[in-house]
């Protein structure tokens, strides 16, 4: 078995909790329905944002959403602050154990943060 990660990414409507609870949930649960992977398989989760989202964590939020997630590392991280950059964007990158090749994972982008990779949709 290998280690894969998978992107995504996905913006926030505005810097409140309930927006950002919402985008993590549909972020995740798409990369999960999409990828069909067990949350036994994960490594680890990496989140970013930029740095207009200082609400809450995505870490906790997924937590609290998802119950298995209380064992998984995760770690959140700000987004380098670049000119002419999405705004209002959470971005994760989750690690998984599986047998998928790396030109079988599915990345997903949603809302705004389509436009960060047009080549993969």
């Amino acid at each position: 078995m290998k280690q894969r990660a998978i992107r995504g990414a996905i913006t926030v409507e505005e810097n409140t909790q309930e927006s950002l609870k919402s985008a993590v949930v549909e972020l995740m649960t798409s990369i999960k329905n999409k990828n069909n992977y067990k949350d036994e398989d994960i490594s680890h989760v990496i989140f970013t944002l930029t740095g207009d989202i200082d609400c809450e964590y995505p870490a906790k939020i997924a937590r609290e959403v998802f119950n298995s997630y209380n064992s998984v590392p995760m770690m959140c991280f700000n987004e380098m602050k670049i000119k002419n950059s999405l705004e209002k964007c959470l971005r994760i990158l989750i690690v998984i154990n599986t047998n998928l090749a790396q030109n079988e994972i599915k990345h997903v982008y949603l809302k705004g943060a389509k436009n960060l990779r047009k080549d993969i949709l």
